[in-house]
């Protein structure tokens, strides 16, 4: 097989949950156990990071790497989904795993992967740890899928857990309260190994505690100690400065960082909590996490976060998706000066649209659309349920169609702005 006829492969062959929903989802980590034991556990040999949450999660990761690449370590990051590429989820140093091992990786392991019948997460997972191992990389940053306690992750045993922050999304699965989702984020907590977490909630709170007592995890609130006191970007958009006062020295600090999503400075504190926590093992300088969170974005390939596609008319894209994301997005928007706003939006079958659609502002002209996946919520569908909480526009078969639209409509001080699906963004970055 080729590159392309393994992708096809990977994705026809192997339930994938960002396609399928819960066709794809095993309530268990049977087959990753098994495909750990066929692999001889890869993850053993190099420390491990491990990152979940509901939003965040791919900023923090993002930027512990960056910080460690920075400061010299060979450094594994495990993401998902991919934008653009399926390479993107497993990276060394900033550097997409190669076609070829993509394809030797399948072409070798078809034996297991019949007999396994793993999920394309479980598949995946199991080729980045058998990567980083083989390529000795001094540390591995892991960030979670959905959950935590049955991701398939969740067999390293790593020297930080960080959990970015707690909300309500993939309720299906993970359950319709704050609490019943803290407990499966929870779940990879490890015992003796320190907790970091991004953003103290009342509602999540006693969970993270009964949980590092049960393990003698010792537990830091990120932002118990970090405050955030503002946050200015540059036109447009290309930088921003946060500044933090930090309450156990009793000091401001500003920083400056090339992921400009306001929603970052909560990011922000959770990766300066997290790199404090793992300094011992892996110390990164003052000068080195200052220089790699200037430039996240070149390091690690990052993208689809507030992310500038145009500037005439200035044009953003971003992967929030539920509720606690698309409202801080939405907060953004409203302090950015524009004369009229265009909103090209499309949602998998999933979303709580009355939660959505009570943030999404009805003064902008909307473009309805899809995209190429079989969760993607049909786009006239999706219009008339809009039309109904007052958000008005027209519908697109796709997220091409939309966004030509928009732009055709769009005058040289309008905003055109791309979400409400990783998939919606994806396909506009193309």
């Amino acid at each position: 097989m080729n590159y392309s006829e393994t992708l096809e492969f990977l994705y026809a062959q192997l339930p994938m949950y960002q396609r399928e929903g819960k066709a794809a989802y095993k309530a268990n980590l049977d087959v990753t156990i098994k495909l750990d034991e066929h692999f001889r556990h890869p993850h053993q040999f190099y420390p491990t990071i491990h990152v979940a949450g509901t939003n965040g999660k791919g900023s923090v990761s993002h930027m512990i790497a960056a910080a460690l690449q920075q400061a010299g370590f060979r450094t594994g990051l495990y993401t998902s989904p991919h934008l653009l590429d399926f390479r993107e989820r497993i990276r060394i140093d900033g550097e997409m795993i190669t076609e070829k091992y993509v394809t030797n990786f399948v072409e070798d392991n078809q034996r297991i992967i019949k007999e396994l019948k793993p999920s394309f997460f479980e598949i995946t997972a199991a080729m980045a740890f058998d990567y980083f191992a083989r390529e000795r990389v001094d540390v591995a940053v892991i960030e979670t899928g959905m959950g935590g306690r049955l991701d398939s992750t969740n067999i390293i045993n790593p020297i930080v857990s960080v959990i970015t922050n707690i909300g309500l999304d993939h309720t299906h699965f993970l359950g319709n309260t704050l609490d019943a989702v803290a407990r499966e984020k929870a779940g990879i907590i490890k015992k003796e190994t320190p907790v970091i977490v991004g953003e103290k909630q009342a509602e999540t709170m006693e969970v993270f505690a009964e949980k590092s007592l049960e393990l003698a995890a010792p537990v830091t609130n990120a932002s118990d100690r970090f405050e955030i006191l503002s946050i200015t970007s540059s036109a447009p958009f290309a930088t921003q400065k946060v500044t933090l006062y930090d309450r156990f020295i009793g000091e401001e600090f500003t920083w400056k960082i090339d992921l400009t999503g306001h929603y970052q400075a909560k990011n922000l504190v959770t990766v300066l909590a997290t790199l404090d926590a793992i300094r011992d093992k892996f110390p990164v300088s003052d000068k080195d996490r200052d220089l790699a969170l200037r430039k996240v974005r070149d390091k690690t390939g990052f993208r689809g976060r507030w992310d500038i596609l145009d500037t005439h008319p200035l044009t953003v894209a971003d992967t929030a998706h539920n509720t606690e994301g698309l409202t801080i997005v939405m907060e953004q928007l409203n302090q950015v000066e524009f004369k009229k706003l265009h909103m090209v939006i499309g949602v998998v079958d999933d979303k709580n649209l009355y939660n959505i659609f009570k943030l999404l502002p009805q003064s902008a002209a909307y473009y309805f659309t899809r995209s190429k996946i079989p969760r993607a919520l049909n786009e006239r569908v999706l219009r008339d349920k809009a039309y109904a909480s007052g958000l008005h526009g027209e519908s697109y078969e796709n997220v091409a169609d939309a966004l030509h639209a928009a732009r055709a409509s769009a005058g040289e001080n309008d905003l055109i702005y791309i979400g409400g699906s990783t998939f919606v963004v994806a396909e506009a970055l193309t």
